[in-house]
């Protein structure tokens, strides 16, 4: 029964985040799949997979009706958890597209995903993402075939039209980050400036508990004044910082005495930055933080 549910629980995983955009709520909900599943009874589960994705999915549906009022109440911009990941070992079921995969983890899309119904997201999560077929999300759902076709379709379109275009070379990510991150530190207006698209906008997400902008700063000039402002203090405090892969993308993760300061990523398009998000939050830092630390 263990060996079963630890065989799908990577899937089961990367579901419960790409709906809830926490880690702490995507454990909790795994965690009461792994209960309903030692309930179960075995002569009645014919399809351990399809079973335990089914039982997610609705807890996960669940959950994110709940923590929406939540998030309204939230200070300041929303952002999904930072996750530490490697998408290229990530499992996905026969039909998957390894690249939608990939985006589907992305800040950008999962920002996105937060103006989706729950229901859409749950559709866009397992067809999109994993390509489940559509007949096993209806059943997941408990809907007719067509209208989960229909949600499908309605998703698609909303995630297209709303999602930021981005590379995802990691070369070019890796130079950029690195010209970003000099400039940034050292206070550079005009190195800041060479990297910023002139739309670029900064969403940062303290939830109060942090400095950080309550608004969205868009703008090359806006956005390069902060940072040459702040970023010199780096320096001040002996930060440092370590590039790693976060939501399938480049990302740094800045300690201060050994503690997690901050994490940033950005949206690439051009050779440009298009999106910073800067996430300093401490609630939001730790899990991140402990995957460098394992």
């Amino acid at each position: 029964m263990t060996e079963v549910f630890e065989q799908h629980r990577p899937i089961l995983d990367g579901v419960a985040y790409r709906m809830l955009g926490r880690v702490a709520d995507a454990e909790d909900v795994v965690q009461e799949a792994w209960l309903r599943w030692s309930a179960a009874d075995r002569d009645e589960v014919r399809e351990p997979r399809a079973f335990l994705v089914r039982v997610t999915t609705r807890l996960a549906i669940d959950r994110l009706r709940q923590v929406q009022a939540r998030r309204e109440a939230y200070v300041g911009p929303w952002l999904p958890e930072p996750l530490a990941t490697d998408v290229r070992s990530e499992p996905a079921p026969e039909g998957a597209d390894r690249a939608m995969l990939a985006e589907s983890v992305s800040l950008a899309v999962l920002v996105v995903l937060e103006s989706l119904s729950p229901l859409e997201r749950a559709v866009f999560v397992l067809r999109e993402a994993f390509g489940f077929p559509y007949a096993e999300i209806a059943t997941a759902l408990d809907r007719g075939e067509a209208a989960v076709r229909q949600l499908a379709g309605r998703a698609r379109r909303h995630v297209e039209e709303r999602k930021p275009r981005f590379e995802v070379d990691p070369r070019q990510q890796r130079v950029l980050t690195e010209r970003f991150l000099e400039a940034a530190v050292g206070g550079d207006l005009g190195g800041l400036l060479k990297v910023l698209a002139p739309d670029v906008r900064l969403v940062s997400d303290s939830g109060g508990k942090a400095k950080a902008p309550l608004r969205v700063v868009t703008s090359a000039d806006k956005v390069g004044r902060f940072l040459a402002a702040v970023g010199p203090e780096a320096g001040e405090r002996s930060m440092s910082f370590t590039f790693l892969e976060v939501n399938g993308g480049l990302g740094l993760l800045a300690m201060v005495d050994g503690r997690p300061f901050a994490a940033f990523a950005a949206d690439i398009a051009d050779g440009l930055i298009r999106t910073l998000y800067l996430i300093n939050n401490p609630d939001k830092l730790a899990t991140l933080a402990a995957s460098q630390s394992s």
